[in-house]
């Protein structure tokens, strides 16, 4: 094997992943239909680049960032490559609602295999990866998974049967949080801020809340509540958004997600 790591599909997600690899290990190959544009993202984080046939073949860790229709033949077109390998690959598949089950079969044998749900903040070393890992993954092929990405920010493990719903809350989660950043700026200039500014201020403010929670570890309600002064600004914010829905709105968006995630496999 020539390559560590390994990936078909560069796009947003699979991109995403390589630069997080890219902080920690240099030997790695992209592939992607987008010729350009993986000639391009290997340029740039120092990856080799070449097809999807070269990237199985080579390959200890063969990343599938492919969306889940599309999983299932290209591992039947790859099954033959990685049939004849001396040594398995494991492969390491970020498309929502396909089961470990499910690959397996596609790829025509009980190879190891890791599903994970990963964010596109991994890009810049604050993301969310969760992930689980087949029978057949050994302590040390996990071990090496979570070295490769151990600048990609935080990586948790999870049951299979989690799976959907934790891609709700942290892989679309992003989105939902700058929906709501964007908000808060637009605010901002309702009320007289630099566009600039207010992206600033929203983006810095959702981070720094973000890091209170982790580091101080008490629930988000408690320190909501540490911000609401008595006859204050902030409740009556609070008191409006409530009446708005905002609480259930949101929980809604991760249920509706959550329940395409599990429709994507089927």
């Amino acid at each position: 094997m020539n390559y560590t790591f390994g990936l078909i599909g560069a796009g947003n997600m699979g991109g995403a992943i390589a630069q997080a690899v890219s902080r920690e290990i240099r030997d790695g190959i992209l592939s992607d239909r987008d010729q350009a544009r993986v000639k391009a993202l290997a340029g740039e984080l120092g990856f080799s680049h070449g097809d999807s046939l070269e990237a199985a073949r080579e390959s200890r860790y063969l990343f599938l960032g492919i969306k889940p229709h599309l999983v299932g033949g290209v591992l039947e077109e790859l099954a033959p490559i990685l049939a004849e390998r001396k040594e398995p690959p494991v492969l390491v598949s970020m498309a929502a609602g396909v089961s470990i089950e499910q690959l397996q079969a596609a790829a025509g044998k009980p190879y190891p295999v890791i599903r994970i749900m990963p964010n596109t903040p991994v890009a810049v070393g604050q993301g969310v990866i969760l992930y689980t890992a087949s029978a057949q993954a050994e302590p040390s092929m996990i071990e090496g998974f979570l070295s490769i990405l151990a600048q990609s920010g935080k990586l948790y493990p999870i049951e299979e049967s989690l799976m959907d719903v934790g891609a709700a809350v942290s892989g679309c989660g992003p989105a939902f949080a700058y929906l709501v950043m964007d908000a808060l700026a637009d605010g901002g200039v309702a009320c007289g801020l630099s566009r600039p500014d207010a992206i600033r201020c929203a983006a810095q403010t959702l981070l720094g809340a973000a890091q209170m929670v982790l580091e101080t570890e008490k629930h988000p309600d408690q320190l909501k509540n540490e911000v609401c002064s008595p006859g204050g600004s902030t409740i009556q914010g609070v008191r409006l958004l409530e009446q708005r829905g905002v609480r259930a709105a949101m929980m809604d968006a991760v249920i509706a997600a959550c329940e395409k995630n599990a429709a994507l496999g089927k």
